[in-house]
């Protein structure tokens, strides 16, 4: 009668085990909307998948989980990375902004230039994944031979919408997305701030970039156009060619005529291997712009070229951009 009853017992315990491992549920939640686990990642309905089908503005591609190997050709990303504290492999280091310079170190490899990739080495790092913006778009094709390959450049006519996916899709890749919904949180916070300042304030602007005794001008929808879009100052001129990366060449009478009450400066020649702002200074600061009310009123904003110009698009390109035209309007 003993051993009947241990018997019985034993039965109903092991039938109990059963139900209990039987009845979870998968905890993984759902997938960003630029990327989708693979249909043959898991090998349960628990499981967390392995590889992410990331769907971007030049195409497809599969990308393991937490890559190993990454090379980075867009300095946005190359920031976003950094602040998320995600291994580096190789990156594009001639023109790396000072505020990355930790990434020249020769630990890093150095995998070209931004507008020419060094194919023999990039194939010889046989790298898991492959991030590049518009400067690298026509070498994707042999880039993307090599390995995954996702474009992660902003689309400058929605900026921030296309920027939070780049931002998403990266923190999925390398399981940070709390990290990424945290700063991009942050980052929503400071533009509403802005907005609220630019509105209350009544002032417009205008947004040139000197580049070696020439000037260009840039007005909504164009490559430094969140200045109006997302961050709500009025253009002193709305009609100007926003297809060129270069912006459209104007003339200091231009500026004279459209009398801005804000001059925001970019400094090409800083950029890529001049002093910054001595050269934008001493072209801009002329008698003609000096009769503007941006002048009288020291409202000529010179931003940093490496936020502006090098990198943007990244978590703390970004903030930077957002935290100097905040600081403008106060």
């Amino acid at each position: 009668m003993k051993r009947k009853w241990s018997l019985t017992a034993l039965v109903v315990s092991m039938s109990l085990f059963a139900a209990a491992c039987g009845g979870g549920s998968d905890s993984t939640g759902g997938s960003a909307a630029s990327s989708s686990p693979s249909a043959s990642a898991a090998s349960s309905p628990s499981a967390a998948p392995q590889e992410l089908t990331i769907k971007h503005q030049l195409g497809e591609a599969k990308v393991k989980v937490n890559p190993q190997k990454v090379l980075v050709f867009d300095y946005g990303a190359l920031d976003t990375l950094d602040k998320l504290g995600v291994n580096v492999t190789g990156v594009a280091q001639k023109n790396v902004p000072p505020y990355l310079s930790k990434y020249k170190d020769a630990k890093y490899e150095n995998i070209g230039t931004l507008q020419e990739p060094d194919y023999e080495k990039i194939s010889a790092l046989k790298p898991d994944l492959i991030l590049i913006s518009g400067r690298q778009q026509t070498a994707y094709p042999e880039l993307n031979k090599i390995a995954p390959t996702v474009y992660v450049g902003v689309d400058n006519k929605n900026y921030m919408e296309s920027f939070k996916t780049n931002m998403r899709t990266i923190g999925q890749i390398f399981g940070k997305t709390a990290e990424v919904e945290a700063e991009l949180t942050n980052i929503d916070k400071a533009v509403e701030e802005v907005k609220a300042k630019a509105a209350a304030s009544g002032k417009n602007g205008l947004i040139v970039l000197a580049n070696e005794g020439a000037i260009s001008a840039f007005g909504p929808g164009s490559r430094f156009g969140l200045i109006h879009d997302v961050l709500g100052v009025p253009a002193a001129e709305k009609n100007l060619d926003s297809s060129t990366p270069h912006g459209q060449s104007v003339s200091f009478e231009f500026i004279a005529e459209k009398n801005p009450d804000y001059l925001f400066v970019i400094d090409r020649g800083a950029a890529v291997g001049g002093t910054q702002g001595a050269n934008a200074k001493a072209l801009i600061e002329n008698e003609l712009v000096k009769k503007t009310k941006a002048y009288a009123n020291n409202n000529i904003v010179y931003l940093d070229q490496n936020y502006w110009y090098l990198s943007g698009g990244g978590l703390l390109s970004v903030a930077e951009m957002i935290g100097e035209i905040n600081k403008a309007l106060e």
